[in-house]
């Protein structure tokens, strides 16, 4: 879990910032179509900062929150982050977060 993290920190510090202004923008339209939250559409910092959210992944990827360094993911969606840690974050765990996620208010 801890090596997905650095992968991703570094993935996001080259991709610079242009880039991630970019994809920023359209999950923010999506979200008003769609389900407040999405693993696919929400980044891991917005639903770390939702303590319901939060509990969420916690419950379907144990120790993902407590990472050292999950903070230098924040920046990258679940579904980006999967790429990094195939064994951890699943299709199958995504789908999970993703039903809980669809019932919070």
């Amino acid at each position: 879990m801890r090596n997905f993290l650095i992968a991703a920190a570094m993935t996001l510090t080259m991709a610079g910032a242009p880039a991630l202004a970019q994809t920023a923008a359209a999950p923010a339209a999506n979200a008003v179509a769609k389900a407040k939250y999405s693993t696919a559409d929400t980044d891991l910092g917005t639903l770390l900062d939702n303590p319901a959210a939060k509990a969420i992944i916690e419950k379907n990827i144990p120790g993902m929150t407590t990472n050292d360094q999950v903070d230098m993911a924040r920046g990258m969606t679940l579904k980006a982050i999967q790429q990094y840690a195939p064994d951890d974050v699943t299709d199958a765990r995504l789908a999970a977060i993703d039903a809980d996620l669809a019932k919070l208010p």
